[in-house]
């Protein structure tokens, strides 16, 4: 096992572990990917300002998001087929959560079902991200598992109605499961240990959906059903159908555009995540941490703000607080964790996290979460 000291050893670790059509998946963005690969990059051209001869004991990371305490300001990101980076890997994802005291985001394009991750996690509570989608029947029917699930916070997504084009993911024939043929099969005879895993679970497809669905019952429905189903028609309207359906915390996800964001703080959630699907819908599109900052000043007295997408360290997470952010979401730099290692990759991803976040925190001379601002940033950079 190599030493893992951040989270650029765990994507290179689970490049050689995961078959190439889930690790694509996790690690690629739509068209050109220059939004992908933006997320990332925007955040090295923020600097942060070091300061000396502060104290720096007693540091803490621990704050509330949505109302909910976290050991930092770190939510692990709903992302789709989790379960296909690593066996059961919604479940484990869920335990490395609880364990690091963050929450964790089941994708309703998860692996795992609601009741899956409610059962291996002892009934902790954890968040779920649902999707709008034309069976409101549906829709409902996710809502209510969800609050049976014992869910404390439900993130709508916002931004799928209709689906980038993700050249990888088209030329791999993603599926799940992975269809057999010649070229799979070839790549899945050298990743041994993902295969055994898999062939150790009885989770191999859309958990949340297969069963729950008025006839589908079987992955030869499954791809038809969930073409129709991504709803273009969604609105405002919708949103608050949702709301008054849930009845709790609700974060919606998705959002760029500074009056998008109003009308999100208009709905009255309680949270907005400032995101553009990790690259891999408009591809062209602002780097969220680019548009993070004119939210901020917008609406973050009205409502909290969060964000996500190419965060893969701590200090990416310091800088997105410091612009205003009250979360932080991660989402490929689980992905490479649990692909790597399972649970314990996840917890290592981040424990890594948290690490870069406490030391450059104190290098900035703050001591506490809550008191980061832009002034530990160097001005003119960002």
């Amino acid at each position: 096992m190599p030493v893992i000291t951040n989270i650029e050893d765990l994507r290179v670790l689970a490049k050689r572990r995961v078959p190439r059509m889930f690790y694509d998946y996790a690690d690629s963005g739509s068209w050109t990917e220059s939004t992908y690969r933006a997320n990332e990059a925007d955040f090295e051209r923020i600097l942060l300002r070091q300061r000396v001869a502060v104290n720096m004991e007693g540091r803490t990371l621990e704050t509330t998001m949505v109302g909910q305490k976290v050991a930092m300001p770190v939510a692990i990101a709903p992302t789709g087929l989790t379960g296909m980076q690593h066996a059961d890997g919604e479940i484990l994802a869920a335990r490395a959560a609880k364990r690091m005291g963050i929450p964790f985001t089941l994708s309703t394009m998860s692996i795992c079902s609601l009741e899956d991750v409610a059962e291996g996690t002892g009934r902790h509570p954890f968040w779920f991200q649902l999707y709008v989608m034309r069976d409101r029947g549906f829709i409902e029917s996710l809502i209510d598992r969800a609050r049976a699930a014992n869910c404390s916070a439900l993130v709508l997504t916002l931004d799928l109605q209709i689906m980038g084009q993700r050249h990888k993911d088209l030329k791999n024939g993603l599926s799940a499961p992975p269809k057999l043929t010649l070229p799979n099969m070839l790549n899945m005879a050298t990743k041994p240990r993902w295969c055994l895993g898999m062939l150790g679970t009885k989770r191999r497809q859309f958990g949340n959906i297969v069963g729950h669905v008025q006839g589908v019952d079987d992955m030869s429905r499954l791809s038809e059903w969930t073409a129709k189903q991504f709803d273009p028609r969604l609105s405002w309207d919708d949103v608050q159908w949702i709301k008054n359906r849930w009845g709790g915390k609700l974060i919606l996800k998705g959002v760029q555009d500074v009056e998008d964001a109003r009308l999100a703080a208009d709905s009255g959630a309680d949270a907005v995540i400032v995101s553009n699907h990790g690259g891999r819908q408009l591809d062209g599109a602002p780097s969220s941490i680019s548009a993070l900052q004119p939210i901020v000043e917008a609406v973050g007295d009205r409502i909290e703000v969060h964000m996500d997408g190419g965060v893969r360290s701590g200090q990416h997470v310091l800088k997105a607080v410091a612009l205003g952010a009250r979360g932080v979401y991660i989402g490929r730099a689980m992905l490479y964790g649990l692909g790597a290692m399972g649970q314990e990759g996840v917890e290592r991803a981040l424990e890594i996290i948290r690490n870069e976040l406490d030391l450059s925190m104190a290098f900035c001379g703050r001591t506490n979460i809550r008191d980061v601002d832009r002034s530990i940033l160097l001005p003119g950079t960002y």
